[in-house]
């Protein structure tokens, strides 16, 4: 790995560029960059110097958002959750549907966020 600095003053710093406007950064990719920065902190440090890590923490928000749809629809479909339930019971549908998008929250953490 070879990284270049610039001379300030007594002081080399590395030459560290920003993150693309067009990388999409939410609640996924914050939890991520916590967890790498938290628990394997030299991952996460050469991860940032190389510059990967921004590409890494979009592509994480993408693959869990993703995921996430496709658990509550299959949950909502096996459940039975339907329109027909939502017209006919709205605060039932909203009881099941908050029930859902747990038990799916929480599978998306355990199989993407909190492992490397």
């Amino acid at each position: 790995m070879v990284i270049d600095y610039t001379a300030v003053g007594d002081y080399l710093l590395p030459n560290i560029a920003y993150c693309d406007d067009t990388l999409h950064f939410g609640r996924y990719s914050r939890l991520r960059q916590k967890f790498l920065k938290e628990n394997h902190g030299g991952v996460y440090n050469e991860m940032l110097l190389s510059g990967s890590l921004w590409e890494h923490l979009a592509e994480v928000e993408d693959s869990c958002q993703m995921r996430l749809e496709r658990i509550v629809s299959t949950l909502a479909k096996s459940e039975g959750v339907t329109e027909s339930l939502k017209e006919s019971d709205q605060l039932e549908w909203v009881r099941k549907m908050n029930n859902i998008r747990s038990r799916a929250d929480e599978i998306v953490l355990a199989e993407l966020i909190y492992t490397l």
